[in-house]
């Protein structure tokens, strides 16, 4: 499951429910007030501490079910996070808020004949589909990411509770199918308007795209994307600034060092977080770090650069 947000949440609970054998959490967020709206397996307590997403889904779904193995790894799935998972998964569910990680997933998963399902939603609608690894795929339907600009997203338009419902609803329904062989499983795009209540299936061609730079060509371009130093996140004054390359950062020296110089210190076993220049940093062990209450990169990377130092 990469994304423990509020589709991401729903549908792991779910399939946790439901007794999945094993279910890897991916998140690089941690937990906000503003989360508990829509995001179902997180508390106050969660958002108090800033508990990392997956993190704190993991815990509450092994109070669920406690036969089913669940880790969680707190990270920015990129290509190189994928690579690195200890072994290949059975099936990807989508539980993300943008789609270059969506466009990322789509490679990646067609390159290792992996399964995975799209699944959004923005307003009163989403949208979920079965990828199988023959296609079609995402870019079979949209060659191309839509701009940021021009697409709906939690930040711009919010969303509404039931629509993730809805739309998780049908992801897991699909999951369960893929996962026990069924021939059941639907072809075609799902669509609903919860507000509306219109519900439909776009019926999509059985063969992919000969246009399709992944199916027909055999390109991968999210894969040879390189990965943003700062990327801000959907919804809120918060900015991701990711160094790369996971070298290690002690956190304990970084503690010692900021000392009085900021407020709010606090070292949790996931990570360090602190409040300086009316910013709240989340730093996590391999130089990464969530900067809540910046909007721009640039100021983000200024203010990485002088209390973490990591040449960013």
């Amino acid at each position: 499951m990469v994304g423990c947000g509020a589709l991401g949440t729903h549908a792991a609970d779910a399939l946790t429910r439901a007794g999945i054998g094993e279910l890897w959490l991916v998140d690089r967020d941690v937990v906000e007030w503003s989360n508990l709206q829509r995001q179902v397996l997180f508390t106050e307590a969660d958002a108090a501490a800033g508990t990392p997403k997956a993190v704190a889904a993991a815990a509450r779904l092994q109070e669920v079910n406690r036969e089913v193995r669940v880790s969680a790894f707190v990270d920015e799935c990129s290509a190189a996070f994928l690579d690195r998972l200890p072994a290949r998964p059975d099936l990807v569910l989508d539980g993300t808020d943008n789609f270059p990680t969506r466009y990322l997933l789509n490679d990646w998963c067609h390159r290792h004949s992996v399964p995975w399902i799209y699944a959004g939603a923005v307003g009163a609608e989403g949208a979920a589909m079965v990828v199988p690894p023959t296609g079609p795929c995402l870019r079979c339907l949209w060659p191309e990411p839509p701009d940021a600009t021009s697409a709906g997203n939690c930040e711009t338009v919010g969303i509404l509770a039931p629509a993730i419902a809805a739309v998780s609803a049908y992801q897991v329904a699909e999951a369960l199918k893929l996962l026990v062989g069924s021939p059941d499983v639907q072809r075609g795009v799902f669509t609903c308007d919860v507000w509306r209540g219109h519900y439909a299936r776009m019926p999509l061609l059985s063969l992919a795209s000969p246009e399709c730079v992944v199916c027909a060509k055999g390109e991968y371009p999210a894969l040879l994307a390189p990965a943003p130093l700062a990327a801000t996140l959907c919804g809120r004054d918060a900015v991701q600034i990711d160094p790369g390359g996971h070298s290690a950062l002690d956190l304990e020296a970084l503690a010692l060092r900021l000392g009085s110089a900021v407020q709010d210190l606090r070292r949790t076993p996931h990570l360090l977080r602190f409040a300086v220049e009316g910013t709240i940093f989340s730093v996590f062990p391999g130089g990464r770090a969530l900067l809540f209450g910046v909007r721009d990169p640039l100021r983000a990377r200024a203010l990485y650069d002088r209390w973490v130092g990591r040449n960013a």
